[in-house]
């Protein structure tokens, strides 16, 4: 998988970061050429370094430095540095090897700044906003390194992304509270009497039941419209958007009568394993 002039450790590390922090991501890789795995892989591992900052700073200020980092390399102002940071160096190597557009890189960065700070997401077209600049932009620039940069494949990007990304917002919802972070739309939990502070105290109302159950509907029906779209695509590109078949089952689990939704249900990896598995020898998938 190394090339001539690359240390092949840049690869491994980022294949164990993928593993380490983002498994169901590193799975779907597996079903990937290996030529194409390794970009995968880059651009996933750098999608790790994004998200994990707010975890690893306890101030905005340094996570902003961090972010500044990132958007200086993508506008070439980063150069010696960048060659000793292996997620940099294989992200770079993806992007000349595949043509990847920067400018979603650098939307995708400025986009998780609100991480850094305690305000609410005021609206839900904020909250589509932010995954579509994130989890869709994921999709979409990995069908582009799996050989279909479309519009077809830009739209079902946005789809799946959405639907993914709504279900990881649910799922996050017991340590976002924890930490008076509040991914869930503020408008939509206004609308269904639902106070900020009650999510805050891990209080599992009706009214909180309501305004999940609304957006679990939300990602159903962008799920089903990403499903529609998938079997145009060719068979060779849709590896990219296996994570797909986690967000359906993410969303049954998360939609099960009775589920509490501040106690967190972490999904074992053979259950990752199987689904994907499962996934990628299914008609949707391959056909």
């Amino acid at each position: 998988m190394s090339s001539a002039g690359t240390p092949p450790d840049t690869v491994t590390y980022c294949a164990d970061l993928v593993r380490s922090h983002d498994f169901p991501r590193y799975v779907s890789t597996l079903f990937a050429p290996a030529t194409e795995r390794r970009a995968l892989l880059a651009l996933y591992a750098f999608n790790v370094e994004i998200v994990r900052v707010r975890d690893q700073v306890t101030q905005p200020l340094p996570g902003e430095i961090r972010f500044q980092w990132w958007t200086d390399l993508f506008s070439g102002l980063v150069h010696g540095s960048a060659e000793g940071n292996p997620v940099a160096a294989e992200l770079l190597r993806a992007i000349r090897d595949f043509d990847l557009p920067v400018e979603p890189l650098s939307l995708l960065v400025d986009e998780h700044q609100f991480d850094l700070y305690n305000d609410p997401m005021p609206t839900m077209t904020a909250l589509e906003g932010y995954l579509a600049a994130t989890s869709s932009a994921l999709f979409t620039l990995a069908a582009r390194i799996m050989g279909e940069a479309s519009d077809a494949a830009e739209h079902l990007a946005r789809h799946g992304g959405l639907a993914q990304g709504i279900a990881q917002v649910i799922a996050n919802l017991p340590r976002d509270a924890s930490h008076r972070q509040l991914f869930l739309p503020q408008q939509l939990l206004a609308s269904h009497g639902c106070a900020m502070e009650d999510v805050f105290a891990g209080k599992e109302t009706p009214n909180l039941h309501a305004a999940l159950n609304q957006l679990i509907g939300d990602a159903r029906q962008h799920l089903g419209t990403a499903s529609s779209l998938l079997v145009k695509l060719p068979s060779s590109a849709r590896p990219a958007f296996l994570p797909l078949s986690l967000a359906r089952a993410d969303l049954d689990r998360l939609a099960r009568p009775g589920r509490n939704p501040f106690a967190a249900q972490p999904i074992s990896r053979l259950r990752t394993l199987w689904t994907l598995w499962r996934a990628s020898r299914s008609r949707e998938f391959t056909k």
